[in-house]
């Protein structure tokens, strides 16, 4: 499906760019729980491959031999190994030795690599209605990360984690743009017109990926560093696995795909800074706390900029 300008912003849009973020921010809440329980680049093998597992009554002839995935095996190999088989397990190794604040901050550089990424390699201009509005959505963020003391903003110190989810969020960036900016004739109709075909594409070629990774995590990486990776078998393990393979993978991929279609990359990945702020509010509602002002006025912002960044 070609990308049209962007939309406005209907009530189904905005549900299609909502419930993305809400989904993340659980992934980075259950990511955070499963560290200790199962390796973070296993994880992500583990999420994909039960992903696959449940797309299959939907669009398992994608994988048959005379499927018109085949010819065209380049463009989805490197989908899958941008969304499916780098993003999460970068985003894994961040929450393994960075704190939430610090891989939530990062995390929000998105729409700035959006931008950067757009004007470089996509021949899309930057306005300054974008800019504002990537700028205020910043703000909010950062409102509700220190939590309405600057002082702690201040005092963050980055670890190796922090870089390993500016990764993440530069490869995101890139795969949106990828997602949005198809090359005439490199996704078949068939494929790219079923939403579910489009999924079980880049899943089958990220799989390759996420599972050569996964062999260096219990092969070299032991001979590296020393350390034996283990899994803890039980009912955490299970359930942290059907969440992330059905809601982060397959509701959020299937609305981030839908919206990126109708409104840009641009202007969804505004959207994806509200992720920090479900985390907020989540880990809020786990911890027993209600929200306060500041949640409130980081959200003023964030929408501001939303709403800024998508006026004509």
């Amino acid at each position: 499906m070609p990308v049209h300008a962007p939309s406005r912003l209907t009530p189904t849009t905005i549900a299609l760019l909502l419930l993305p973020p809400l989904l993340w921010a659980g992934n980075a809440v259950v990511g955070r729980m499963m560290q200790g329980v199962v390796p973070p680049i296993t994880l992500n093998f583990m999420r994909w491959t039960l992903a696959l597992l449940l797309l299959l009554p939907l669009a398992g002839w994608v994988l048959r031999p005379g499927s018109p995935l085949w010819p065209h095996w380049r463009r989805f190999a490197l989908l899958g190994l941008l969304g499916v088989g780098l993003y999460n397990a970068c985003q894994y190794l961040a929450l393994k030795t960075s704190t939430p604040l610090n891989v939530t901050l990062v995390a929000s550089s998105t729409p700035v690599w959006m931008l950067l990424l757009g004007k470089l390699f996509f021949d899309s201009p930057v306005t300054r209605r974008a800019a504002l509005g990537a700028a205020l959505a910043l703000v909010g963020v950062a409102v509700v990360l220190a939590r309405g003391d600057w002082a702690q903003l201040r005092a963050v110190q980055f670890v190796p984690g922090d870089g390993w989810m500016l990764l993440a969020s530069v490869l995101w960036a890139w795969y949106s743009w990828l997602l949005a900016r198809p090359q005439p004739g490199s996704e078949p109709a068939a494929i790219r017109n079923d939403w579910a075909a489009f999924l079980m594409a880049q899943m089958a070629m990220g799989l390759c990926w996420s599972g050569a990774l996964t062999a260096g995590e219990w092969w070299l990486l032991p001979a590296a560093t020393g350390t034996e990776p283990h899994l803890q078998w039980g009912w955490p393990l299970v359930a942290g696995l059907l969440y992330v393979a059905i809601g982060p993978s397959l509701l959020a991929y299937r609305c981030w795909g839908a919206a990126v279609t109708r409104v840009g990359p641009a202007l969804a990945g505004i959207f994806s800074n509200l992720t920090p702020l479900f985390a907020a509010l989540l880990s809020a509602t786990l911890l027993g706390e209600m929200p306060r002002a500041y949640h409130a006025v980081g959200f003023v912002l964030i929408v501001g900029g939303i709403l800024v960044s998508s006026r004509r």
